[in-house]
Order: structure tokens, then C-alpha cells, then sequence
């Protein structure tokens, strides 16, 4: 089983800047096998939506929204992988969740995993 824990989240003024982190641990094939990590997020009243992710090979993609002013990264283990959220706006008050993706089995079909999420709130 893995387990996807954040932190990090808070509240902050507009302009400023948070880091969230999440680190993966469990046992068994799912957490080794984990090749794609990101973030999610959703805002009261809207669906999840895609922040950023990273794969064990350092490709990211980032939502257009937050593009120039999230970084997503990773330890060298893949264990943990971060997201440095700068200029922050009030649009980007959310819960954000980490999320990772892997197969139970080597030839199984690939599971989602989610954290609890972390609060992010922008003051204007």
C-alpha cells in the first residue's frame, strides 16, 4: 500500500510564496513502481483540478494557470516531491493533494493514490 503525505500548506498574502511537500512511503510493488507524481487542487465549489507533475525522470507539465510560478520537483529517491508555489493569487486558495499513480502488480492496471490535501489560502 502507498501512503501520500503533505504539508507545508498555510496561509499567505497575496504575492507571497509557499512550499508544500509530500512524501510517499508504504510497501510493496505500488511504491517502487511509482513512475508519475503531481498535484492537484480544488477550490470550493469546482472540481479537482491538475497543478503540476513530475515523472522519476524529471518531465513536468503544469496546469497554464500556474505556469512561471509553480515549481514542481523531486528528491533523488522519488520519495518525496515538492511544489514552490510563487506570486501567489487568491485564485490559488484551495485544498491541493498530492497524487501518485502506479500498478499493484507488474502487469497490473495502474491504481491512483491520493494524500488527505493541505490548505493553501491567499489573502488579497
Amino acid at each position: 500500500q502507498v501512503q501520500l503525505e503533505e504539508s507545508g500548506g498555510g496561509l499567505v498574502q497575496a504575492g507571497g510564496s509557499l512550499k508544500l511537500s509530500c512524501v510517499k512511503s508504504g510497501s510493496g510493488y505500488s511504491v517502487a513502481a511509482m513512475e508519475d507524481m503531481g498535484w492537484y487542487r480544488q477550490a470550493p465549489g469546482k472540481q479537482r483540478e491538475l497543478v503540476a507533475t513530475i515523472t522519476t525522470r524529471g518531465a513536468t507539465t503544469y496546469a497554464a494557470s500556474v505556469k512561471g510560478r509553480f515549481t514542481i520537483s523531486s528528491d533523488n529517491a522519488y520519495s518525496t516531491i515538492y511544489l514552490q508555489m510563487n506570486s501567489l493569487k487568491p485564485e490559488d486558495t484551495a485544498v491541493y493533494y498530492c497524487n501518485g499513480r502506479a500498478p499493484q502488480t507488474p502487469f497490473g492496471a495502474v491504481s491512483a493514490y491520493w494524500g488527505q490535501g493541505t490548505q493553501v489560502t491567499v489573502s488579497s
